[in-house]
């Protein structure tokens, strides 16, 4: 079991301008860590970095020269990153038909922020960490990468996608001393719950938690090295309902998806 202390530890964290992010980069400040802010939006970078006394490196995390330049700055004023958290993503609503299906631009960006950009990460940190003998990645996908994600066949797809780059890195790395976990949480109480549409909504909403769990969930798991990160216990559950029975999974999530679509009564 391999333990990461987060006092003087130095940190990186993208999309941390809101959201997880930000919750992630204020709760690793508390603890003691030495962070860098990373968003694409440079304000909301500079302001979270601003409140905790950390360093701001604004930059699009999955442009891999931006990603690059981003590691390169970080270790420069950290010394050494001992945990990357590619936390950036995006939620594109639709599907594949009709009105309401996902454009090609949706595609592309939920593949490039939600994958790529983690490979991009991947690519920067991995020769240093493994001449190092050290180094912790934590990827955010979301438990729509175990399970699925009902009107959002992007966010669905590409979240499976970036807990299988993950699970790759684990078992290509572990035995080079890289500590590779994924946060898969169902609803947040963040912006990008409040843009996922109806369907997402009416899925998420009732069981959503704070920011400040997810953060209390990802601190723990630091202190061992298991892969998923899970601050919603009851996908442990559904994902071992799953893998029993796959047939009577989907006709179930199809039966949900039946009732989703079915317009509620005016009262």
């Amino acid at each position: 079991m391999t333990e990461l202390r987060l006092d003087g530890s130095g940190v990186v964290v993208t999309g941390a301008g809101s959201g997880i992010g930000e919750g992630l980069a204020r709760g690793f400040a508390a603890r003691g860590a030495r962070v860098v802010v990373n968003d694409l939006d440079a304000a909301a970078a500079s302001r979270v970095a601003a409140d905790v006394g950390a360093l701001a490196l604004a930059g699009d995390a999955a442009d891999p020269g931006s990603v690059t330049r981003l590691v390169a700055a970080a270790r420069e004023h950290l010394g050494e990153i001992d945990l990357f958290c590619a936390n950036a993503g995006v939620a594109p609503m639709g599907g594949v038909e009709g009105k309401r299906a996902a454009t090609p631009q949706g595609w592309a960006a939920a593949f490039d922020v939600n994958v790529m950009a983690h490979v991009h990460a991947a690519t920067a940190l991995l020769p240093a960490w493994l001449e190092r003998g050290q180094g912790r990645f934590v990827s955010t996908a979301s438990a729509a990468g175990l399970l699925t994600m009902l009107g959002s066949a992007p966010y669905a797809v590409s979240k499976h996608a970036a807990v299988a780059f993950a699970e790759w890195l684990r078992v290509t790395y572990a035995h080079r001393g890289i500590v590779v976990q994924t946060l898969c949480p169902q609803g947040v109480r963040t912006p990008m719950l409040e843009g996922s549409g109806r369907l997402g909504r009416a899925l998420l909403e009732p069981d959503a938690i704070d920011v400040s769990v997810v953060v209390d969930a990802v601190v723990a798991a630091l202190a061992d090295d298991r892969f998923l990160v899970l601050p919603h216990p009851e996908v442990a559950g559904y994902l071992a309902a799953k893998a029993a029975g796959l047939g009577a999974w989907t006709a179930q999530m199809n039966r949900l998806q039946q009732r989703l679509e079915t317009p509620r009564p005016r009262p």
